[in-house]
């Protein structure tokens, strides 16, 4: 059998690296203390939410195994091919982080002390490859089970109490059918998805 050479610039090495350099940086409060930058980011929960028991008992007492939410943030203009050379990030990575926090809050059941990030600032061109590999790495809970998450509100002018962003809608919206939707899955599937079978 011929061995594929290892080769550090593939694709998947260069991913892996990004998202390892993220796994190694410090867990932080959510919202962290705000900062410049855009880059990648994992969300820890450590409450005693049932759906998340398993995840939960991973990450307490400072292991931070499992992130059940991992997202990324790219710079303005990004998404319309209007990426330069000397592109000003300002806080594209704390907004989100800070986002979610809001959302969080709002969410009937879930504590916002319960919740902590990683972040890692990156070049601008490894950010999507870093947030699939983690992706793919861990499979958390909200990015495989909660469509609406990691979205804003639909438009502007939309939030006079009609319109809830984040996790707060996603639970109310798709957590309790997505968890009864993912216990008819065969076994195979359900071993990826733990947290929600504690």
């Amino acid at each position: 059998m011929i061995k594929t050479p290892f080769n550090p610039l593939d694709k998947r090495n260069l991913g892996e690296s990004v998202a390892s350099a993220l796994i190694d940086t410090e867990t932080q409060t959510l919202p962290p203390v705000s900062f410049n930058g855009a880059g990648v980011y994992a969300i820890y929960y450590v409450g005693s939410f049932p759906a998340y028991a398993r995840l939960a008992k991973v990450n307490r007492g400072g292991r931070f195994s499992c992130p059940i939410y991992v997202g990324k943030a790219v710079p303005a203009g990004t998404r319309k091919g209007d990426l330069g050379l000397e592109v000003e990030h300002g806080q594209a990575l704390y907004k989100p982080l800070s986002d979610h926090a809001k959302s969080i809050n709002s969410a009937r059941n879930l504590e916002l002390a319960d919740f902590f990030c990683r972040y890692l600032v990156v070049d601008d061109i490894w950010i999507p490859l870093a947030e699939t590999m983690l992706i793919e790495r861990f499979k958390p809970a909200w990015n495989m089970t909660l469509e609406g998450f990691g979205n804003h509100d639909p438009g502007k002018g939309r939030r006079q109490g009609r319109f809830r962003s984040g996790i707060a809608r996603a639970l109310d919206e798709n957590g309790h059918r997505a968890f009864s939707l993912a216990r008819t899955l065969p076994n195979s599937c359900r071993k990826r998805l733990p947290h929600i079978f504690s």
